[in-house]
């Protein structure tokens, strides 16, 4: 029976992984919509390619950086070809830094555990460097974001993942700390879609805006995506594909929390997206299709942090809150810093990942995650109990914020510097497919 089990569980992490990387083509769909018919190849190359460049980076060196140092996945069966962890000790406490095995998969060739979990792993690197190619379209030069994808998927996403999931100093709060159970996060709202989020604002301001975009009367120039209708096809493919994102985090097919999982993601993508389309009406007089669909995405990303540690009711109200944010964020990074964003990803991701996470320090009400992080007790919020997992999640929040942007940031100007991000202007007025790809999305015949 044990062995049947971990078959079961190990098929279960395949098959969400599988269904996480079906959303790499939501993403491309949301995004392509959300620009310029001119640009739909060079939007839809950039959502193809960060794949295979991302498994083949995070097969090298990310999967070690990120997770060498986890010993084994006890749904999964134990793990072979060893473990380590970099670190330093202070005050008689590790506190680890990067792990520094498993490095193109070489001593865990053979292991089913090991393997699946890099399956899955990668997907969900995959989802976090994709998030900025749709705050950077538009002007993005294609050999820099072929960089960009490989500094993403090997370094970036690896460090803060190691920080919160590998074992590393994030997660070892609450013990080394007494910060609850440390910097908890189930399936990804800081590591995955804020990581993207503030990575996509770092390359966006030094990007610049598209030509035409602000105008020296401080007024914004409209700049309509050509196609709303395969945004929200995308959109409902993401939905789909995001019961696989955080059902499948929990690593076990028998583990009953399935259900709820799946519930709150269900409610709270409804709920943001409720919110976000009643905002808009209310405000604008009119109802906003886009804004729907980046509300109900809004509502996906927050949830996605405390999904198992909430009441379906508090799902419904992260949700919510998450949708009214996508909205006021979209209009603050656009209207107050001037900085633009052609898909609304920085406040989608960035920020609802950053409410996510917080939200699990408010509403985790106890009912799970006993041991989490090797912490006695259940996960408990700050109005269940526990103020210090407020704590916790603001400094893995901050931490998130101030190095993933200042790393991005230093990454951009760099490349800046030596060759260059942004396409020539005669390239974006005439539009990225004809001169930068050599092909259009829609060949007039």
């Amino acid at each position: 029976m044990p062995q049947l089990a971990q078959s079961l569980d190990l098929a279960w992490v395949l098959l969400a992984g599988f269904l996480v990387m079906f959303m790499q083509a939501g993403f491309a769909m949301v995004e392509t919509g959300f620009t310029r018919s001119r640009n739909a190849a060079h939007t839809m190359a950039m959502n193809l390619v960060v794949y295979p460049v991302g498994v083949l980076c995070f097969w090298l060196v990310g999967y070690g950086l990120m997770l060498g140092g986890v010993h084994g996945w006890p749904s999964l069966g134990a793990a072979t070809g060893g473990a380590r962890e970099l670190g330093l000790h202070l005050g008689g406490r590790a506190w680890g830094l990067l792990g520094a095995s498993r490095f193109a998969l070489v001593t865990v060739a053979n292991d089913p555990a090991s393997l699946a979990m890099f399956l899955f792993a990668t997907v969900f690197m995959d989802t976090a460097a994709t998030i900025p190619t749709g705050a950077m379209a538009e002007r993005w030069k294609f050999s820099a974001f072929l960089l960009y994808a490989v500094f993403m998927s090997a370094l970036l996403y690896p460090l803060y993942g190691n920080w919160v999931w590998g074992g590393g100093w994030l997660a070892a709060l609450g013990v080394n700390a007494g910060l609850g159970h440390g910097h908890v996060d189930f399936a990804g709202a800081s590591v995955v879609h804020m990581t993207g989020g503030v990575a996509a604002l770092a390359g966006a301001i030094v990007l610049g805006p598209r030509l035409g975009r602000f105008r020296a009367d401080g007024t914004v120039g409209a700049m309509p995506g050509h196609d709303l209708p395969m945004t929200v096809v995308g959109t409902l493919v993401l939905a789909f594909g995001w019961f696989g994102f955080n059902a499948g985090s929990t690593l076990s097919a028998s583990n009953p929390r399935i259900a709820l999982i799946a519930v709150n993601t269900l409610l709270a993508s409804s709920a943001g997206a409720v919110t976000a389309l009643l905002y808009v009406w209310a405000v604008y007089n009119k109802p906003d299709l886009g804004m729907a669909c980046n509300g109900l995405l809004g509502g996906l990303v927050a949830i996605t942090g405390a999904c198992a540690f909430v009441t379906p009711a508090a799902a419904v109200l992260v949700g919510a809150i998450a949708g009214g944010l996508v909205v006021q964020a979209v209009t603050f990074f656009e209207r107050r810093l001037r900085v633009d964003d052609p898909v609304g990803a920085i406040s989608v991701h960035g920020v609802c990942g950053a409410w996510g996470a917080l939200a699990v320090g408010l509403f985790a009400d106890g009912s799970y995650g006993a041991g989490w992080n090797g912490v006695a007790g259940p996960v408990r919020g700050l109005f269940f109990g526990d103020p210090a997992q407020l704590g916790a999640q603001c400094v893995g929040v901050a931490v998130n914020a101030l190095f993933v942007f200042a790393a991005s940031y230093g990454f951009f100007r760099l490349v800046e510097r030596r060759m260059g991000n942004r396409v020539p202007a005669e390239v974006e007025l005439t539009g990225l497919d004809a001169l930068e790809m050599g092909t259009d999305a829609y060949p007039r015949g």
